[in-house]
């Protein structure tokens, strides 16, 4: 499974900007598909995440302002952001987990940069 992160970039807070992230490759079984993110210092930490049953989960510190959605049958996620915050600048990781050979395989993509700043 390969997993393509778009989006982010520079953001002024109060901002909404909406990161993509597209599997691909042996794409059968994906239960889950999100982000995690990773700002300077810090420990990766899980920011959204979707099964295909729509069921979501979010860090405390994004709920209310980010709203994660799905395309099974394309294999696409959507992280929407809005009134981003200084502290929400980070790498952003695309994750997906699919079932695989009996047990749970994690995939991430290659990071995307957001940073909020005026």
């Amino acid at each position: 499974v390969q997993l393509q992160a778009s989006g982010g970039g520079l953001v002024q807070p109060g901002g909404s900007p909406r990161l993509s992230c597209a599997a691909s490759g042996s794409i059968f079984s994906i239960n889950v598909m999100g982000w995690y993110r990773q700002a300077p210092g810090k420990q990766r930490e899980l920011v959204a995440v979707i099964n295909t049953a729509g069921s979501r989960n979010y860090v405390d510190s994004v709920k209310g302002r980010f709203t994660i959605s799905r395309d099974n049958a394309k294999n696409t996620a959507w992280l929407q952001m809005n009134t981003l915050k200084p502290e929400d600048t980070a790498v952003y990781y695309c994750y997906a987990e699919q079932f695989y050979g009996g047990r749970n395989v994690d995939y991430w993509g290659q990071g995307t940069q957001v940073t909020v700043s005026s």
